[in-house]
């Protein structure tokens, strides 16, 4: 037979039931809740398994109360004066808790900038499939980056790129927002995308 840890003595039937309650009492240690025996406040104020109000009583009979149930005693307000306990299924509880942040963090969506490249001399078709681009990823919740760059003798025509840049945030109006006006950075002028919030 296994050894069990210290302060564990079992015999006989109460074997299951003795194991049982140290392994939730172990699992329990690792979280920020104190529980069953490790609370030992003089007094507590208890809330029943149903949400009502049983009172201030010792911890003692607290966790009494909580043992005939079947159930834990929980701390779930430790800076009350007296502190607050609940009778729960402790194991119950953070199943639901657990499933709910993995529900949560499932629902998150990361949003993404997508960059769309252009020259200053591009021809309408081309225009018009980076536009249904954009428009895709806006759909999608993303943030869309226009970039145009200028080659050479093209820098002496910002203003081409610019008109380009604006008529492009023109053309994704309806999904979007532009945050800022065409910005010249070097050789490249920018603008920045928004998808527009839902009503």
């Amino acid at each position: 037979m296994q050894d069990l840890p210290r302060g564990v003595s079992v015999c006989g039937c109460g074997c299951a039931s003795a194991f049982h309650f140290y392994w939730r009492c172990f699992t329990i240690a690792k979280l920020d809740h104190q529980l069953n025996t490790d609370i030992r406040d003089a007094e507590v104020r208890v809330i029943g398994s149903d949400g009502t109000m049983l009172g201030i009583m010792s911890s003692e009979q607290a966790l009494a109360l909580a043992e005939e149930q079947d159930l834990d005693l929980v701390k779930i307000s430790p800076t009350a004066n007296p502190p607050v306990c609940k009778i729960m299924d402790y194991g119950k509880f953070r199943f639901d808790q657990l499933k709910k942040e993995k529900e949560a963090r499932k629902n998150q969506r990361v949003v993404e900038i997508k960059e769309i490249r252009m020259s200053p001399g591009i021809d309408t078709n081309d225009f018009n499939v980076k536009l249904r681009n954009a428009l895709k990823f806006l759909r999608e919740g993303n943030r869309v980056k226009v970039t145009v760059r200028f080659r050479g003798r093209e820098m002496a025509h910002t203003n081409i790129g610019e008109g380009l840049l604006r008529s492009f945030a023109d053309g994704c109006s309806e999904v979007a927002n532009m945050e800022k006006n065409p910005k010249l950075d070097g050789r490249h002028m920018s603008i920045f995308l928004s998808p527009k919030k839902e009503k």
